[in-house]
């Protein structure tokens, strides 16, 4: 009888069973996000025309032709998958440029505010929610009202609020634009990245608190204490350490959020970024551009979760590889 497998082969099984996971959620999603726009109300090709006169057949016919807006489901969709991922996107009907130019000239913004908002969600809340379950009564009902209040408010609520208070009344900072080079878009994105964070920090706090404040009572911290290990390192390796992965956890689920709800924030704002891009051709029924964002944000969102799953999976020592979901 042989033994069990080594844990290397454990790695490589549970790796290729996440991304085999991956995959087939990257290839529903594609389906989904094409057939829901293929089957959207509504003609594309009426953004080319203009003006007050309804377009002729003949005219509508030739763009759809050209556009290939004509094409049977499956054809259609095989082409712009195709396209895809050979990194063409198509063209935009309504910007009349490539959808990988417009796409470009925008990321930037998007993964700047997202990273920020990301840096302002995972610092604070860590550190908010290890005081506050080490902390006395007085500071962890303090943290908890906080918290519990920021969580109540909507994004684009906090929108508002943060620029008629910090913006409009103190004039800390500027309500619009992304501002140029990374003093400038450090300083125009503060409000933006605070309103988008704002709800997910309060959430990684809370989740922070009960993870430290649930391995404070494990007996194998009261047996470290017991045995006379020094508070500062039973801190750090058995109170810490176990709770990393749930608040790991946490924070790369808020990390990925964060793309998702970056749209409300980047019309508020005015940032030009993917958000934004998505809500303007969304509302021109651009259908490439709109397939394209959300193709992408879909793929940036499983991405991220199952990097956290793995990762997570791995600070987690005390589950097996192959025991985990």
């Amino acid at each position: 009888m042989g033994g069990p497998p080594r844990r290397d082969v454990v790695i490589v099984r549970f790796v290729a069973r996440r991304a085999a996971s991956l995959a087939a959620t990257l290839a529903v999603a594609s389906v989904a996000i094409y057939g829901a726009l293929h089957l959207a109300p509504g003609d594309p090709a009426t953004l080319l025309v203009g003006g007050g006169k309804p377009p002729s057949a003949e005219l509508l016919a030739r763009i759809h032709r050209d556009y290939h807006l004509d094409e049977p489901f499956l054809q259609s969709y095989w082409r712009w998958l195709t396209g895809m991922l050979r990194g063409d996107a198509g063209q935009s009907l309504s910007y009349r440029d490539s959808v990988a130019n417009l796409l470009a000239d925008r990321a930037g913004n998007t993964v700047f505010l997202v990273g920020y908002a990301a840096l302002l969600i995972i610092v604070p809340g860590v550190a908010l929610g290890t005081a506050a379950s080490l902390a006395g009564r007085w500071a962890d009902t303090a943290v908890t009202v906080v918290t519990t209040t920021l969580m109540a408010v909507p994004v684009f609520v906090m929108a508002v609020l943060l620029t008629w208070g910090l913006s409009v009344r103190l004039g800390w900072f500027p309500a619009y634009g992304a501002g140029q080079g990374l003093a400038g878009r450090i300083e125009h994105l503060t409000l933006p990245a605070l309103a988008l964070a704002a709800s997910w920090l309060a959430y990684v706090t809370q989740v922070t608190r009960s993870a430290v404040r649930a391995e404070l009572r494990a007996e194998h911290v009261e047996t470290a204490r017991a045995r006379g290990v020094p508070e500062r390192v039973v801190l750090r390796k058995h109170v810490l350490r176990n709770a990393a992965a749930p608040i790991f956890s946490v924070s790369g689920v808020a990390v990925a959020a964060l793309i998702a709800g970056s749209s409300v924030v980047e019309q508020a704002f005015g940032i030009n970024g993917l958000g934004a891009l998505l809500v303007q051709s969304a509302a021109k029924q651009d259908l490439a551009v709109v397939q394209a964002v959300a193709l992408l944000t879909v793929t940036a969102f499983v991405v991220i979760n199952t990097l956290v799953d793995l990762v997570a999976t791995a600070l987690d020592h005390r589950v097996p590889l192959g025991a985990a979901r």
